[in-house]
This record gives structure tokens, sequence and C-alpha cells, in this order.
């Protein structure tokens, strides 16, 4: 720099870099405008900004340097007068870069140093005690002596606003990529827990659903979700959106028989402000949210009558209005759909659109229910007992008898109940296992139920063998083995009495002679 600059000259360029560093948060942009003040308002000929990253400091900003150049500005700590200063953090002034072997010229924006009368001063870019990086300008100077005190005074100032605004901005890049990072692992975590490879089962029936699920999930067909409640289809139309190539659009859920009727079509289409009593703003339905992505239709089989022409419409011409509107808005989205009622029923009953039934129905998957599946239950006991050990801090298990009541028990509400009936076990264990006592009512009674009738079903031919022996063996005693009286009294024929008495071996005791 040189020394012609006055007080005022100054305070201007202390004004514009503060300024300047306040305006956004593009770190090179900002630095290459300190720079810039420097030279216009300063008159420096030749500067630089370098920070440190990974055990080197590297030239980011510059004025009097081509890009190769800024490029070439690359030091070790300790390399060169930058590299010493970023390493010691102590200011260096070179008089003369001509006389000063340490000086490297990295950048080769110097082609004759012996010939230049140039100084060189270089200032730590420091805050607090941690060395961020490292300011150096060059300094023109005559043939008398002159000093440096001002020119460090001053460039000690700009690196000290320097550094406060390079901290910022690594803090908000840290705070960025933390943010990024957490957004990018929410989303590995969403693929990850509706991959189909983490639905559990083992089963036959389970094994076609998920070469379906694979195959339907790239296509940009419609899915119809088949089965009852409880098996599992909102984590089905999950798992096909994540391993599509929606995946990263969003998923839009909607139960079609949680919401009044009068509501129905707000929710889905949305509305316009004033266009009905408490509508005070304008309100997207699902269909709008979903641009995108998908839509999941559960228990489309209690959709409206009057509200199906409307998602015809959205199937077929990919638009609709909002309730109250009469902008007509488009959208890209897909649709699932699922139900546990019989279309084909509703169909024929004409409660359900024809129409919408065969554009629903493009591709029909069908869960099976769990007592369809029964070699999946010891999987998924073992998987929520894991699961709610974990959220609860227990460790309780499952004893083989209580395993027993499980496969023989008919699960009306399917993975679902099975699920929660695993929730409440473990949060209501008492100890460390979990016995056919601690069941619910339900589950231990229609154990029971099945295990008697088995038993009862065997016992049976026996039962009345005994009964009829015993009754034929008295009657024969109260009659003096009189076999035509002991018929009569039993009202059946002497020659009944006779097979009877040979099928049983029924043999007359000396006590009855």
């Amino acid at each position: 720099m040189s020394r012609s600059y006055d007080k005022t000259h100054e305070i201007t360029a202390l004004y514009e870099i503060s300024k300047l560093l306040g305006s956004s948060l593009n770190l090179k942009v900002n630095l290459r405008g300190v720079m810039r003040v420097l030279a216009e308002y300063l008159d420096m000929k030749r500067g630089t900004v370098a920070l440190r990253s990974a055990g080197e400091v590297s030239i980011i900003a510059a004025h009097g340097m081509s890009e190769e150049e800024i490029k070439r500005g690359r030091y070790k700590l300790g390399e060169g007068i930058i590299g010493r200063v970023a390493k010691h953090g102590s200011p260096i002034v070179i008089p003369n870069i001509g006389d000063e072997p340490l000086f490297l010229n990295k950048t080769g924006s110097r082609k004759t140093i012996k010939k230049e009368n140039v100084a060189f001063l270089c200032v730590p870019i420091k805050f607090k005690n941690e060395v961020l990086g490292v300011l150096s300008v060059d300094r023109l100077f005559g043939s008398k002596a002159v000093s440096f005190e001002e020119d460090l005074r001053l460039l000690k100032i700009i690196a000290s606003l320097i550094a406060q605004y390079v901290r910022i901005h690594m803090e908000i890049e840290r705070e960025r990529e933390a943010f990024l990072e957490e957004k990018e692992n929410l989303k590995s975590q969403l693929k990850g827990k509706y991959r189909v490879e983490n639905i559990i089962g083992q089963s036959d029936s389970m094994q076609e659903v998920f070469e379906s699920v694979h195959r339907v999930a790239p296509s940009k067909a419609n899915v119809l979700l088949r089965g009852e409640s409880g098996t599992g289809k909102e984590l089905v139309a999950k798992a096909i959106h994540y391993m599509s190539a929606r995946a990263k659009g969003p998923f839009i859920k909607f139960n079609c028989a949680s919401i009044p009727e009068g509501l129905l079509e707000s929710e889905l289409f949305g509305h316009e402000k004033g266009s009905f009593t408490g509508a005070t703003a304008m309100r997207k339905g699902r269909f709008e949210l979903a641009n995108g992505g998908t839509v999941f239709l559960d228990e489309i089989g209690d959709l409206p009558l009057t509200l199906q022409p409307k998602i015809l419409r959205v199937l077929q011409e990919k638009e609709f209005e909002r309730v109250g509107g009469e902008k007509t808005i488009k959208v890209d989205v897909r649709l699932i759909a699922a139900t546990s009622r019989n279309l084909e029923e509703l169909v024929s009953s004409g409660k359900f659109r024809e129409d919408l039934y065969y554009r629903l129905n493009v591709v029909p998957l069908f869960l099976p229910s769990l007592r369809e599946r029964k070699g999946d239950i010891s999987l998924l006991s073992e998987y929520f007992i894991k699961k709610y050990n974990a959220e609860n801090n227990k460790s309780v298990m499952i004893t083989p008898d209580v395993m027993n009541v499980f496969m023989n028990y008919d699960w009306p509400g399917n993975v679902r109940e099975l699920e929660n009936t695993i929730e409440r076990l473990v949060v209501m264990a008492r100890g460390k296992n979990i016995t056919t006592s601690d069941l619910p009512i339900n589950i231990r009674e229609q154990s029971m139920r099945a295990r008697y009738s088995v038993q009862i079903k065997d016992a049976l031919p026996s039962t009345i063998e005994d009964i009829e022996k015993a009754r034929i063996s008295g009657a024969l005693q109260r009659t003096g083995w009189i076999q035509a009286k002991a018929a009569k009294s039993l009202g059946i024929t002497p020659r009944q009495i006779g097979y009877k008495i040979k099928k049983y071996n029924i043999q007359e005791t000396s006590g009855s002679k």
C-alpha cells in the first residue's frame, strides 16, 4: 500500500469493508470485494486472503492475480511467509521481497522479484486464539526508509473484521452441513423403513406380495391393495412409493372413512376462502399437496358416490377445482388405493362406480391375513418384542406356551392386533417372562375352546362306546340276563342287543346267575 492515503481514506475503507462483509454469506465474492476496496481506497497493488484447512493454507481471494495464479497459492503450515504466519499466528514484514529467500513466489505472479522494490506485509486472520488464515499485501516504497507500523495497525483491524466474518460463515456452513446430513439420514431411514426387505414375512404368500411390489413400484400404474384391516396395506403403499421414481416427492395418506362426508371434498381437493362457513383462508387438499408424489387413499370403498366422479377426473385428466373455486388445478400424482371391502359387490349394488373401479384396479395386490401366514407369527413376535423392549427399557421374553397360543389364535385384527397385544404384554409384564396367564382374556378363551374342541372330538367315540356298554350291561343284570327283556327296556330289538353284546364282549358275571 502507498503511504499517500490519509485517515479519511482509512475510515472509508473500513466502513466499506464492514458493509461488504455484512451483505451476504458468499465467502469468496465478499473477500474478493475486500481486496478490491483495499486497492481502491488504500492504493494496494496486490493482496491475498488465504484460509487454513486440513493442514495447509490456500489463497481463496486476491487482487492483482489471475485465477490460475490463485490456484497455485497453496502452502503447507510453516512453508514460506504465508505458511509461517498461518502456523505461528504472528505478523511478518518483509522490507524487500527481492532480498528475502523465504519468499517463495509459488503463485508465479511476480516475474522479476530481484528487480522489484516491494515490501510484503503478512498478518494472521485470528478469531480469539484460533488462526483462521492470513491477510497479505504488497507495499510500494521509494529509496528512503519508511515505517510499517501504520500499515500493520490497519491490516490487523481489517484481519479482525475478516476473522469474525469467516467464523460466522464457518458456523453457518457447519449447521447447514449438519442439517443436510440429518435430512439425508432421515430420507435414508424412511427408505430403509419402508423398503420391502424390511416388511417381515417369509411365508410363500408374503413372498408373492414382495415380488409384486418390486415389479409395480417403478411403473406409473395405479395400485389397489386388497386385504383385511391390519394386514399392513399402508406399509406396502409406502414401500411402493419409496421404491419408485417419486421417492423424493411427498407421500400423502388419507383415510376415506375417517372424515364426515360433508368435509371429504374439502379435505381431498381443498377450498377457497369464503367457500363455506368457517373457510377463513384458502386451503390446499391432499391431491394438491401430493403433487409430484403419491396419494394413498385408504378404505376407498367408503368413498361417497357423489365424490367418485371427481376422483375419476383426477385419475383421467390430472385436474380438479377446489371447493368454491373456478380455477382448474393440474396435478401429477400416483394413486395407491386400499380397501378391506368387496368392491365387486359394491359395484353390483350401485354403490361404487364401475369406471372408477377399473381405473383403480389396474394392478391389484392381495395382502394375506395373519391366519393365512401363521409361519410369520414367530418372526413378527420376535420383531415386536425387540421393538417394545427397547422402547420400555425392558428385556421381556415370550415363553413357548405363549407362542403356542399365538399360533392357534385366529388374529382377527391381523398384524396390528399382534403388535398391540405384544406392546401391552411388554408394558404390563411383572417379570422377565410372559406366560399364558398374562394374555388378554379373549386370546386365552379362544385358545382354550380350540384345545377342548379337539379333545372332545378325539374322545367322543370312546365316550359313547363306554356309555352304551354300561347301559347294556346294567339292563342285562336287571333282567337276569334275559336278552329279550333287556332289549325291550332299552328300546332296541333282541337282534340289536345280541350284536352289541358281541361287539363289546359283554360277559355274564357269576353274581348275576
